[in-house]
């Protein structure tokens, strides 16, 4: 039995309790958690925005140590520290084998819908993005295991799995952000506060910050942003003012609210790129007119777990990591235990605080 915070229905509150957790079956890695960072994807999929089998248990950023593998896994080993990938590319899709675009693989949350554990009572569990790591142990595919380089702190180190490899995926493959350019974030939460960061290792000029939060101006400033704006209808003047009257040459949008992204598309200047990173419902429209289109020639772009393809781009974060050029901590804002994730999905609704991290012992891990 392992502790773990378990979804019983779509709107519930998550309740932390023992689960029964098999050994690793064949392909499948055995991982003790160090540590989970609380991401708006799992509020999205707690509330319904995004589609979760249920009973789950929620969780898809962390990190942690291999405890056992099952038949057939090579290249990892108990005591093996890794990182979770909740997305992992099965390398055979037309966008994995083809178009080598492994963040668009269809088969990547396959394990979403095969239970992976069970409740005391013996009910089936799913796995929240493949991942469940909102527990003190997970088993899930050899492909959703990668290893952690040296030199980075094991709890720190879940945050490589999505907020920070996704905010920097935005700025270097998305919106492909080159020296000198301004940038303009929406969102300084995790994902916003590592694609400022991001930002500043692209050698971006002036980088904006927006937010409707005024305690996020201290969080986004020590990230790297030089102008801080709160969140309001002259949001978009604002930013031109501040670019020399043209606009952003890119903004990227870590909200997911049709608003935030009409504001994003208008505070860009023309020719300009805005990238999509914040996951909306489906009720969030976004309306553009065809003569603006034409006139302001901007691109308007998805983007999918920061178009990162994590078996290459890890390494390099982690590089970034150990060399002092990315701050993993400062995205951090709450070390909390399983029992705080309800309180963190209410800070998230909120628009308070960066990342909550969940850390399972309690202190830091080192590296």
């Amino acid at each position: 039995m392992v502790r773990a915070a378990v979804l019983s229905a779509v709107g519930t509150p998550l309740e932390v309790t023992d689960i029964d957790l098999p050994e690793p079956g064949p392909g499948q890695v055995r991982v003790r958690l160090a540590a989970a960072g609380v991401c708006h994807s799992d509020l999205s999929l707690s509330n319904g925005t995004l589609r979760q089998p249920v009973p789950a248990v929620l969780g898809h950023e962390g990190a942690g140590t291999v405890v056992s593998v099952g038949e057939g896994v090579e290249g990892h080993a108990p005591g093996d520290r890794v990182v979770l990938n909740w997305a992992p590319s099965c390398g055979d899709c037309h966008f994995c084998a083809t178009l080598a675009e492994p963040w668009l693989c269809v088969n990547a949350n396959a394990a979403t819908t095969v239970p992976y554990a069970r409740t005391k009572a013996g009910e089936e569990l799913y796995p929240g993005l493949s991942s469940a790591v909102f527990a003190e142990e997970t088993v899930v595919s050899s492909r959703s295991v990668l290893p952690l380089p040296e030199g980075v702190p094991l709890d720190e180190a879940a945050l490589l799995g999505c907020a920070a490899l996704t905010g920097y995926g935005a700025v270097h493959h998305s919106a492909r952000v080159r020296a000198g350019e301004s940038v303009a974030v929406f969102g300084a939460g995790g994902v916003g506060l590592a694609a400022i960061q991001s930002a500043r290792l692209a050698g971006a000029g002036a980088v904006v910050a927006v937010d409707v939060s005024p305690e996020k101006e201290e969080l986004a400033r020590r990230a790297g942003a030089s102008e801080f704006l709160l969140a309001s209808e002259r949001t978009a003047k604002e930013i031109r003012k501040l670019t020399g009257g043209h606009g952003a040459d890119v903004a990227v949008e870590c909200v997911g609210r049709a608003e935030t992204i009409r504001t994003a598309w208008n505070s860009t200047r023309r020719g300009g790129r805005t990238s999509v990173v914040g996951i909306g419902g489906k009720e969030e429209q976004v309306h553009l007119s065809a003569l603006e289109i034409f006139h302001f020639a901007r691109t308007l772009t998805g983007c999918v777990y920061g178009n990162c393809d994590p078996a290459r781009d890890l390494p390099a974060l982690a590089e970034h990591v150990r060399q002092g050029r990315l701050d993993l901590g400062a995205l951090v804002t709450d070390r909390i235990g399983l029992e705080g994730i309800p309180a963190a999905f209410d800070a998230m609704l909120a628009g308070r605080g960066g990342r909550a991290l969940v850390v399972f012992d309690g202190r830091s891990h080192p590296s």
